[in-house]
């Protein structure tokens, strides 16, 4: 039943690029700067919203060390390395760059500095849906001339995803238009899921990726709920909020990646 599926991530693609077509262009809402929580905390603007980005640091690094070091270890064993390894690795790099470009713009949100923001996040999708895309597919158990052709297949997935992730943002920077920096996000949040169930991915591995989308999704909501939040806190904004959920959700996915790291053949 399940091999009647694998044609259901490229019917979702196409149909959420009708979709997206037919829309029209989506610019960012007014307003888009003014954050509910403006306090300042030792003399830095915006505190709560600038402090909480530190977690991706944290889980960016973490992430990028372990990674590193399992590749290290993989490449003295079998002399290379795999294009999953590369697009897990852009991930971690990409979590760490959300910390510097996230605090960058929120202590003195504008367009400018939104640039920043956007980017490592794009990044961290594209390079996400390569490296599940890969392991989905089982790609790293070919082996002999068939596995250096899938490696090849892989980098050229990867560069020309990552392509696409700075495209969408700097389309948005010249245009106003949030639709193909959405359509990233939105392609994540469904086909990581779906590939995982159309083939053989271990059980442990679909619940872990399934609480990281279920917690970017919170995170998400708790954006759009900003104000609400705070004041029912009284303490904490929604989009502080955003930024833990989002990097416990990338710490959830880099945990799965070292879980099943033993497994996994470059």
């Amino acid at each position: 039943m399940r091999s009647r599926l694998i044609y259901l991530p490229t019917f979702f693609v196409v149909l959420i690029s009708v979709a997206f077509l037919w829309h029209g262009a989506i610019p960012q809402y007014a307003h888009y700067h003014e954050f509910a929580d403006a306090s300042s905390c030792w003399g830095i603007p915006n505190a709560l919203d600038v402090l909480s980005n530190l977690p991706f640091a944290i889980v960016g690094l973490i992430g990028l060390f372990g990674i590193v070091r399992c590749g290290h270890d993989r490449k003295q064993r079998s002399g290379k390395g795999g294009a999953q390894y590369y697009a897990y690795l852009a991930f971690a790099l990409s979590i760490c760059a959300t910390c510097l470009g996230s605090t960058y713009y929120h202590l003195a949100p504008d367009d400018a500095r939104l640039f920043w923001d956007r980017l490592p996040i794009a990044l961290a999708c594209a390079s996400l849906l390569v490296a599940v895309h890969i392991e989905a597919k089982h790609a790293s158990q070919i082996t002999g001339a068939r596995n250096r052709h899938a490696n090849f297949l892989g980098y050229a997935e990867l560069l020309l995803m990552l392509t696409f992730a700075v495209s969408s943002v700097v389309w948005w920077q010249h245009t106003g238009d949030l639709r193909l920096y959405l359509g990233l996000q939105v392609a994540a949040i469904v086909l990581v899921p779906l590939w995982q169930f159309i083939y053989p991915v271990a059980r442990s591995q679909r619940i872990l990726f399934g609480l990281a989308i279920a917690g970017y999704v919170l995170a998400k909501l708790a954006e759009i709920g900003d104000a609400a939040i705070l004041v029912h806190t009284g303490m904490i904004s929604g989009h502080s909020i955003k930024h833990l959920l989002a990097a416990v959700a990338a710490g959830l996915i880099l945990y799965a990646w070292r879980k099943n790291s033993a497994s996994l053949k470059y």
